[in-house]
């Protein structure tokens, strides 16, 4: 078995053909806030453009679901951790090469890097095979690395950086100091005085004494005095350092590419834990998703806005999770209900749902069965923009024209609050006709609206309303559930609970 990628299924998804550029939809979504949360802290590896590239193979979706499944809750997630920080090592130790100025010492870092690198690949296959892998990512990596640590290029790194680092050990040398040079000679035997000097005054030691040793720095650079020192070791032991620098000029790319890209990759998984994790401890389950690219039923239990739960954590409130389904010819959710009453959230999390699942990724909620796009366009309410001097309802109409040339079949629409600007039945006659478009289109879609008259269009069209307290209209429970929009006019329950209806202002002013 060979690894091609333990991103892609089988080389047909590309990892090199990933997008540097954020999707569209994400503001509208929070997706760009999800994944700063998740890639923070792991600039090194660029992450982003994994994020920014969604899968349109269902195979290749499950292919990244049973890598993340190895992973998850495994002994072989930590050591995953434990082989990238020897990776971070061996890159931070050739980094520290490339700034040094002194040859030898430079070729010491390198030395150094290539013998981490040699230990952390070696550990990391002997972990392989004593795990029981199921996914084939980890199952071509495990024969790949086994295969490239019987290969006579890392059988000669090995044996050639533990075989220096032997000679480098063993090196000893003298030096006498005067105050005005410093002699540097092959060591023959001579006593160690140090030794010598401690025990003649071993006898006036009385209890805790001061340290008076001078402590030598021990940073990465080194002075000059040390480099024309370590010049003259060189000459002294020729055979070795002649050895060394041969050593650099042999391995100098010694890191195997498919190890490295590996290194990187692999971060997309671990990241992705680590933010589930978060969840988690508070009790928010995330599943692995059922996926299709043709069967357009859907449902999602327990599902919740990741951004929103994340500052919800943060302020220790409480997450609500919310359930949805389409049947049959059912393809349009219309969302409607109280403002602040949680739909805008409703529709972000629908999004997001689909976009994570497109990822390949496990989605937040109990249980899911998501579509896979080829397009997920949305249209959120936008602040309108005096610039282009067009109008705030113009400017609704040119970004669903923008929609409609990129809407297939396949693709998923959101909507949330259009034609807000315009009279109440200009926006009815609008908002039927973008509708029936979508229904002609045959696409899924989330419609968040005030019209109430939109959730009961046409057979396609599915109802649903964000909710209050049973006892208190005015209270909002932030779950949308699935039934016909009621037409209540929340402001109104609202200033009757204050008093301040056209009736009760009257009879307080009568007063």
């Amino acid at each position: 078995m060979v690894l091609n990628s333990i991103l892609g299924h089988n080389g047909r998804d590309r990892t090199d053909q990933t997008s540097d550029q954020a999707p569209g939809c994400f503001a509208d979504l929070a997706l760009d806030q999800i994944v700063e949360a998740i890639v923070g802290g792991r600039d090194e590896y660029n992450l982003r453009p994994f994020f920014y590239t969604p899968l349109n193979d269902p195979d290749a979706v499950r292919y990244r679901h049973q890598v993340m499944q190895d992973l998850d809750g495994q002994p072989l997630f930590q050591s995953v951790k434990t082989f990238a920080v020897a990776m971070r090592t061996v890159r931070s130790h050739l980094s520290q090469a490339d700034k040094l100025h002194y040859r030898y010492q430079k070729m010491r870092w390198q030395l150094s890097a290539g013998r981490t690198y040699c230990d952390a690949v070696t550990a990391f296959a002997q972990d392989l095979l004593q795990t029981d892998l199921r996914s084939e990512g980890f199952r071509g990596l495990r024969d790949y690395l086994a295969s490239y640590i019987r290969s006579a290029a890392f059988s000669a790194l090995l044996a050639e950086t533990e075989a220096l680092e032997a000679d480098l050990a063993a090196l000893r040398y003298c030096l006498l100091i005067k105050p005005n040079s410093i002699q540097v000679k092959k060591y023959e035997g001579e006593e160690d005085y140090s030794l010598i000097v401690e025990r003649a005054f071993e006898r006036f030691k009385q209890g805790a004494v001061k340290d008076y040793r001078v402590k030598f720095q021990t940073g990465a650079t080194m002075n000059h005095i040390e480099a024309q020192i370590l010049e003259y070791v060189a000459q002294l032991h020729p055979d070795t350092f002649v050895a060394l620098d041969e050593f650099c000029t042999r391995h100098a790319g010694f890191m195997d590419a498919t190890i490295a890209t590996f290194d990187r990759e692999i971060q997309f998984y671990v990241a992705y834990l680590e933010y589930m994790e978060r969840f988690r401890r508070l009790g928010l389950a995330f599943c692995y998703p059922e996926v299709s690219s043709q069967d357009k039923d859907i449902r999602g239990a327990d599902c919740f806005d990741a951004a929103l739960a994340t500052r919800l954590m943060v302020e220790q409130a409480q997450v609500v999770c919310n359930d949805f389904y389409l049947n049959g010819g059912e393809r349009i959710l219309v969302v409607t209900g109280p403002n602040q009453g949680g739909k805008t959230t409703f529709a972000r999390m629908f999004g997001q749902m689909h976009f994570l699942a497109s990822l390949g990724l496990p989605v937040p909620g109990r249980q899911a069965r998501l579509f896979l796009f080829d397009h997920l366009l949305t249209h959120f309410e936008a602040e309108e923009d005096i610039a282009n001097l067009q109008g705030k309802l113009h400017d609704d109409l040119v970004r669903m024209h923008a929609i409609f040339d990129q809407a297939t079949p396949r693709s998923i629409v959101i909507l949330n609050e259009i034609f807000n600007s315009t009279t109440i039945d200009d926006a009815i006659f609008l908002s039927k006709e973008i509708l029936g478009r979508i229904v002609d289109l045959d696409c899924l879609c989330v419609c968040v609206t005030f019209i109430d008259e939109l959730a009961s269009l046409n057979e396609k069209t599915v109802s649903m309303v964000s909710t209050v307290a049973h006892d208190d209209p005015s209270v909002r429970t932030f779950k949308i559930v699935r039934r016909p929009a009621d037409g209540l006019s929340y402001a109104i329950t609202v200033a009757e609970k204050h008093g301040l209806t056209y009736r009760r202002l009257k009879e307080r002013l009568a007063q």
